[in-house]
C-alpha cells in the first residue's frame, strides 16, 4: 500500500527532519523537551535549537561509522539522549528501531531475536546503560557479536559545520521506523514505519485534539512504545509544543506524579493505557492523591493501548471531577503499530459513549442493546471515528465480506497512515497490509490492513470486542478473555490492575480454560490462593457461565506482559503448556483449580 499522500503542513514539513527544522527556524529558542527528575522537578532540557544541533552531531557521528543505509537498535531510558539520537538517526538516513532496555535475560533473549530479525549488529544507547549491559550480560553469547555504541560519548557526536558530511536527507517514502510489535499475540515483527506514515497519523491526531492554542504535553509512556514515541515526542516536535517527560518507573512507584505534572505545568494533552487511570482513581480513593491540583487544562485524556473499562471512566472522572478534569477529557482511542498508531478516537468536545449489550448476543456476533440493569448487560466504550483519509471496515474473516453496522467481525483499516509493511516478511505483509475484499465497492480502497482485532460500528463510531485470535469458544459461543480477566479482577479486592491472563489451551482431547492470576504478598496471606481461586471460580461462572478447568495462582510479576503493561496471552500461555510456572505456595498447597464443567 503506497504510504505517499498530499502535503499535510501548511509549511511543507513531509519529514520528522523537516518539522526539526522549522521548529528551528520558527522557535529556535522555546523549550522542547523537559525531562523531570523523579517524575517531579524539572532536570535536563531541550530547546528546538539545541536539539537540531545535537540530533545532526549524533547523525554526523553516525555517518562517520558507515552506519546510513542500515539498522540500528536503540536502547534507551526515557530521556532527552532517545530523542536526539532517534532524530539523528532519521537525519543520517539509519533505520532505528527502538526497544526497551533489557534488565532479564528474557528480554536480552528479545533484543538478539530483534537485532537478528533486523540483520543488524548496531545497538545505540547511553554510555551509563552501554555500561550496565556489558557488566551484567556481556559474557552471554546473546551480546556476542553485537556492537554497544554509546551517543552521549563526546568523541562519537561530531559536529556537522566541521567538515562532518550528512547523507541525502530523507524523503517521504523513505522508513523512518522500524517498529517492533509488542509481541502481546505472537512473535515480534519489524513494521516499516515511512515518515509519509509519520506525518499523516500526527496530522490526523492533531485534527482529533487540536494542540493549540497553548498545548502541553506531559508523558509518562516509555518512549521506545508508539504510543510514548507518538505522544511523547512526535506530536509536541509536528506541533511546537512543549513535552514533559517521566520515566513509567516514575508513575510506577507514584501514579499521582503524573497528574500532579499535568496540573503543575498546564498539561493540555496526555496519554495511557486504561490500567493507568484505575490506579489513579484507586490513589485517590485511598487518599494519596489529595494534593494533585488543578486539572482543568487538561483537554485530552487519550486512552488506549488496551480494553477501555467503563468502570475506570467512571471511577476516573468521578475522582478528579473536584480537580476541574471535565468528563469529555477523556478520549478513548484505538490503534495499532501497524497503522503507526492511532485509528480511531473520541472527540474532545464530547463525554465518552458507552453501550450496553446483551452478553449472549454478543457471543453469537451480534449486537443488541439493552440496559445495564439486565443480568447479562455488558458495557463496551466507544473508540470513536476516524478523521481524514483513514477509513474503517468490518469484515467477515473467513469469507472476507463486509459486515453490516452492528455486527461483529475483524477492524479492517485503509488510508496514508498504514505502514509499508513488516520487515522481511513479504508473504505476511501482503496478506495483512493489502487485504481485499471479496468484492469491491466502487468507492471502496483496492486494499486494507487487516488488524486481527474484532469489532463493530454503531452510528460510525468503532467498539472493539476482543482480538480475533484470543476469542474462547465454548458450545459456540464466543467468550473474550478481557471480559474474563475483569470478572476476576473483581472479584477478589487487592488484585491489581492486568493481574490475569485468560486462555483457552488444547490438552488432545477439549479445550480447556485456563486462567492465570497474579497476587502480591497481602492476598496470598488472605484470603490466600485457595480462597483466591474458591472466588475467582464463583465470579467467572457467575458472569459468564464457565468454569474454568484451571486457576493457576502465582506471584506478582510473573505474567508476561508488553511494554505498555498488556498480558501477553500467548506467552503466557506457552509458558503454562511448557511447565514453565509455578503456583504459589504461600497460604495454599500448589494444586489447580479443576472441576466438572457445568452447563451453560
Amino acid at each position: 500500500m503506497t504510504t505517499t499522500g498530499p502535503d499535510r503542513h501548511a509549511d511543507g514539513v513531509r519529514t520528522l527532519p523537516d518539522a526539526l527544522r522549522l521548529r528551528n527556524q520558527k522557535q529556535p529558542d522555546e523549550n522542547a523537551y523537559i525531562f523531570l527528575r523523579d517524575g517531579e522537578e524539572p532536570g535536563a532540557t531541550l530547546t528546538y535549537r539545541e536539539l537540531d544541533r545535537d540530533a545532526r552531531a549524533r547523525a554526523a557521528g553516525l555517518t562517520a561509522a558507515g552506519l546510513p543505509g542500515g539498522i540500528a537498535v536503540l536502547l534507551y531510558p526515557s530521556g532527552l539522549e532517545f530523542v536526539r539520537t532517534l532524530l539523528g538517526c532519521m537525519i543520517a538516513r539509519v533505520t532505528p528501531a527502538p526497544l526497551q532496555v533489557p534488565r532479564r535475560r528474557e528480554g536480552l533473549r528479545r533484543l538478539r531475536r530483534i537485532a537478528d530479525d533486523a540483520g543488524t549488529s548496531t545497538l545505540l544507547t547511553t554510555s551509563e546503560v552501554r555500561a550496565e549491559l556489558l557488566a551484567r550480560f556481556g559474557e552471554l553469547p546473546e551480546l556476542a557479536g553485537l556492537t554497544l555504541i554509546a551517543t552521549d560519548d563526546p568523541r562519537f557526536a561530531r559536529d556537522p559545520g566541521e567538515g562532518a558530511e550528512l547523507p541525502p536527507e530523507p524523503g517521504p517514502d523513505d522508513i523512518a521506523l522500524l517498529q517492533y510489535t509488542s509481541g502481546s499475540t505472537g512473535t515480534p515483527k519489524g513494521v516499516r514505519v515511512t515518515h509519509a506514515n509519520f506525518l499523516a497519523n500526527v496530522s490526523e491526531t492533531d485534527e482529533l485534539w487540536p494542540c493549540e492554542p497553548s498545548g502541553t504535553v506531559v508523558n509518562w509512556l516509555p518512549l521506545f512504545h508508539d504510543m510514548g514515541m507518538l505522544f511523547g515526542v512526535v506530536l509536541p516536535l509536528w506541533a511546537g509544543i512543549p513535552s514533559y517527560l517521566m520515566t513509567p518507573d516514575a508513575f510506577i512507584r507514584r501514579p499521582a506524579r503524573w497528574l500532579e505534572a499535568i496540573a503543575r505545568f498546564g498539561g493540555t494533552h496526555a496519554a495511557a493505557p486504561s490500567f493507568a487511570y484505575e490506579l489513579c482513581a484507586r490513589a485517590a480513593a485511598s487518599g494519596a492523591a489529595g494534593a494533585v491540583g488543578d486539572l482543568s487544562r487538561w483537554r485530552v485524556a487519550a486512552n488506549g493501548a488496551e480494553p477501555v473499562r467503563w468502570q475506570t471512566v467512571e471511577a476516573f472522572t468521578t475522582a478528579f471531577a473536584p480537580h476541574g478534569f471535565r468528563p469529555a477529557a477523556m478520549c478513548p482511542g484505538y490503534g495499532l503499530a501497524e497503522n503507526t498508531l492511532k485509528a480511531t478516537g473520541d472527540r474532545q468536545d464530547r463525554e465518552p459513549t458507552v453501550l450496553w449489550l446483551s452478553a449472549q448476543a454478543l457471543r453469537e456476533g451480534t449486537v443488541e442493546i439493552t440496559h445495564g440493569t439486565d443480568g447479562d448487560a455488558v458495557p463496551l466504550v466507544s473508540s470513536g471515528g476516524t478523521v481524514s483519509g483513514t477509513r474503517i471496515r468490518i469484515v467477515d474473516p473467513a469469507t472476507r465480506i463486509p459486515c453490516p453496522p452492528d455486527r461483529v467481525g475483524e477492524i479492517w483499516i485503509s488510508g496514508p497512515c498504514v505502514a509499508n509493511g513488516y520487515l522481511g516478511r513479504d508473504e505476511e505483509s501482503e496478506e495483512v497490509f493489502r487485504a481485499r475484499t471479496a468484492y469491491q465497492d466502487a468507492d471502496a480502497p483496492l486494499s486494507h490492513l487487516r488488524t486481527g482485532d474484532l469489532g463493530f460500528l454503531h452510528e460510525e463510531a468503532l467498539y472493539i470486542t476482543g482480538r480475533l485470535k484470543d476469542v474462547i469458544i465454548r458450545q459456540g459461543r464466543n467468550h473474550y478473555p478481557q471480559d474474563i480477566e475483569l470478572s476476576v479482577e473483581r472479584a477478589v479486592p487487592g488484585l491489581h490492575p492486568n493481574c490475569a491472563a485468560a486462555f483457552s489451551t488444547d490438552d488432545g482431547t477439549r479445550e480447556r480454560l485456563v486462567l492465570l492470576i497474579e497476587a502480591d504478598g497481602r492476598v496470598l496471606r488472605t484470603p490466600g490462593a485457595d480462597g483466591v481461586r474458591e472466588r475467582v471460580r464463583e465470579a467467572v461462572y457467575a458472569d459468564h457461565r464457565l468454569t474454568p478447568d484451571d486457576i493457576m495462582v502465582v506471584r506478582r510479576g510473573t505474567l508476561s506482559k508488553t511494554s505498555s503493561g498488556k498480558v501477553q496471552r500467548r506467552a503466557c500461555r506457552a509458558r503454562y503448556e511448557n511447565g514453565e510456572l509455578t503456583a504459589s505456595a504461600v497460604g495454599t498447597a500448589a494444586v489447580s483449580a479443576s472441576g466438572p464443567e457445568r452447563g451453560v
